[in-house]
């Protein structure tokens, strides 16, 4: 656990410094997410990374912040904390973010083993909420990548990211009402280091290969799969691929191919 949430310190810490020296303008910049400047992609992970600390700290408290939230804006809470934190002037707005992860992190490591975390969906383990905020904070960190035009050399932390991404296959299938395949994938990517990850049994008539950092970014539906280096053996697989998504609610839009 404590080497995820050093893992999730880091990842944040990258993506600080891609917005720490921005203007006004630059925190203005639309970006990928139909709607969400980097100031609505930052606030969002403050905002967040908050509500995390708090559930992890005060379960009784998230509680009620959970009742308030499905009782006032059931569809819509998460694009108002973004909106309403995006408002703010941008030195508080990542002033608020620095303490809200800080937060975070020291709250994770004090939570004892075996304790499950309440959350919007099923409670999770300590190590888990770690995985799950490093995954989104990765995904909105390209986004802003993207926003600005620049590159982020991926790291082999995404590792996190595809896990994610490997566990929540069936909760694909089920957002979409379909019924998610009986046998398991095998799953064999290549990360940024060189290495090879895999998952699932060798034998598996199902299979997806290819690059550590293009399935990442197919689990988060921040690509279409036609720009992707991923190979998909099998019906199965192939359907999976159009529908992949590793964060909770509703179906995600996708992205368009960037050639459209």
């Amino acid at each position: 656990m404590y080497g995820v949430v050093a893992d999730l310190e880091a990842e944040s810490d990258q993506l600080d410094a891609l917005v720490a020296d921005l203007d006004d303008a630059g925190w203005a910049t639309p970006t990928p997410a139909p709607g969400w400047t980097i100031a609505h992609q930052i606030a969002h992970l403050a905002w967040t990374d908050e509500v995390a600390a708090i559930a992890a700290t005060d379960p009784e408290r998230f509680t009620e912040l959970v009742t308030e939230a499905l009782q006032n804006s059931p569809e819509t809470y998460v694009d108002d904390a973004a909106e309403a934190g995006a408002g703010a002037p941008v030195e508080e707005i990542l002033a608020g973010w620095r303490l809200a992860r800080a937060k975070l992190a020291d709250a994770l490591r004090e939570v004892p083993q075996g304790v499950k975390i309440p959350w919007f969906g099923p409670p999770m383990s300590a190590a888990s909420m770690a995985t799950a905020r490093l995954m989104e904070t990765w995904a909105h960190g390209l986004d802003v990548a993207d926003a600005l035009g620049v590159t982020v050399l991926p790291s082999d932390r995404i590792r996190h990211v595809a896990h994610i991404g490997v566990r929540t296959r069936d909760f694909a299938y089920i957002v979409n009402n379909k019924v998610p395949p009986a046998e398991p994938f095998h799953y064999a990517l290549t990360s940024p280091s060189g290495e090879l990850w895999t998952w699932g049994p060798e034998d598996a008539s199902n299979i997806v290969r290819g690059s550590a950092l293009d399935f990442c970014q197919l689990v988060t539906q921040r690509r279409a799969v036609a720009d992707l280096d991923l190979e998909f053996v099998g019906e199965d697989a192939l359907e999976w691929s159009g529908i992949a998504q590793c964060f909770a609610g509703p179906p995600g839009a996708g992205r368009e191919p960037r050639g459209a």
